[in-house]
């Protein structure tokens, strides 16, 4: 009696890439990040103050490749630092170019008109102000 050899079948391609897109659907933008051993950061929450709009908070998240990426450009001053501090260091230089980069707009489409006041102090001499 001869018995067949029941060896498993090995998935079609097409299988494959539904497994591998099913499984890259359950992971979040951070995991894949993770992964691909790539930099991800993302605000998670932000919260503002109905009472007074001027005031609010943003919660991040991030990868441990994220911090390497600031540690490297020089956003951690101390061995004591946290991930947070670091954090916290790069997104208030963030925050700082943002209002820069504003208000130097503002500044270049409204100058301010500037007078020159001249005034003469005898002895053939003036004073410009």
């Amino acid at each position: 009696m001869m018995t067949e050899s029941k060896t498993p079948k090995k998935p079609t391609a097409a299988k494959r890439a539904r497994r591998s897109t099913k499984s890259a659907i359950e992971k979040s933008a951070k995991e894949l990040a993770t992964e691909a051993r790539e930099p991800w950061v993302s605000i998670i929450t932000l919260d503002v103050d109905p009472e007074n709009l001027h005031q609010g908070s943003f919660e991040l998240d991030w990868n441990e490749f994220f911090i390497a990426r600031l540690v490297k450009a020089g956003y951690m001053m101390s061995k004591d630092d946290t991930d947070a501090d670091i954090v916290d260091r790069w997104f208030q230089n963030v925050c700082r170019h943002v209002v820069m980069e504003t208000w130097e707009q503002e500044q270049a489409m409204n100058p301010q008109p500037r007078f020159t006041h001249r005034r003469d102090i005898g002895g053939g001499r003036s004073e410009v102000s």
